[in-house]
């Protein structure tokens, strides 16, 4: 993929991987539009940014999701790259008493799958148009072994990485637009503050290897640790089961 001149889409864009992708965007010569759920959140990010559009919006809703579309379709036809990197992880135990597994699991896979495969729907006739467009979905490290702290997380980024395959093939065969995803491990952020995630690595090192790999047309992105495990587990599930629950 060309590394400027795009036009961008990254949902929940205000804070963490998302705002940091935003600024490797922006500084390569690309316009960016950033949706989050925090208004004054939002509007601190596009302060920090270059050339970036700011937009309230929650993936998870259908009506913002209707309206924000219609608004990138008549002021941003050119949009040729969509990530999808809005999340939403709850840490919980399955055996638990009373932690509602069922309702979790819903809320979770909502944001991070459904979400995901409604916008990519309505936005893919416009990505179609355009001499070259890519889809990037961000999963996580938990799609090749889950983490049980994280089982609802854990199973809908195991999902999405393989609706990331099926819809490459799928695009490979009938258009111009690319899947790639971006799979970190820890990264020290808000979103993973619950988890431990001031032991994880900064979002600019995660930004940095998506550049990279996005300019190579590396699909599928293996981020510091994640590279590891994989290897892990492709020699053995249950090592790789173990390395993530130890």
């Amino acid at each position: 993929m060309k590394l400027s001149n795009n036009t961008v889409l990254i949902t929940g864009g205000s804070a963490g991987i998302g705002f940091a992708i935003a600024k490797q965007l922006t500084a390569n010569g690309n316009h960016v539009i950033i949706t989050g759920r925090n208004k004054e959140r939002l509007q601190k990010a596009v302060a920090q940014l270059k050339n970036t559009t700011g937009i309230v919006s929650d993936v998870a809703d259908e009506k913002d999701v209707d309206a924000l579309v219609a608004r990138i379709e008549k002021e941003f036809p050119t949009l040729n790259v969509v990530i999808n990197n809005a999340g939403r992880a709850l840490v919980y135990k399955l055996t638990e008493q009373g932690v509602n597994a069922f309702d979790k699991g819903v809320d979770e896979f909502q944001t991070n799958y459904f979400s995901v495969i409604r916008l990519n729907e309505k936005l893919l006739p416009l990505l179609q148009k355009q001499p070259e467009a890519a889809i990037v979905n961000v999963t996580s490290i938990v799609a090749f072994a889950p983490n049980h702290i994280l089982p609802s997380y854990s199973a809908s980024k195991a999902a999405l990485h393989s609706y990331s395959q099926s819809l490459r093939v799928d695009l490979a065969r009938t258009g111009n637009v690319k899947v790639f995803e971006l799979m970190p491990p820890l990264v020290d952020t808000e979103f993973s503050h619950e988890i431990g995630g001031s032991k994880g690595i900064p979002a600019s090192a995660v930004a940095d290897a998506f550049i990279d790999a996005f300019q190579n047309d590396e699909y599928e992105i293996h981020v510091g640790g994640t590279a590891d495990l994989y290897k892990l587990y492709l020699s053995s599930p249950a090592q790789a089961l173990a390395a993530l629950n130890g």
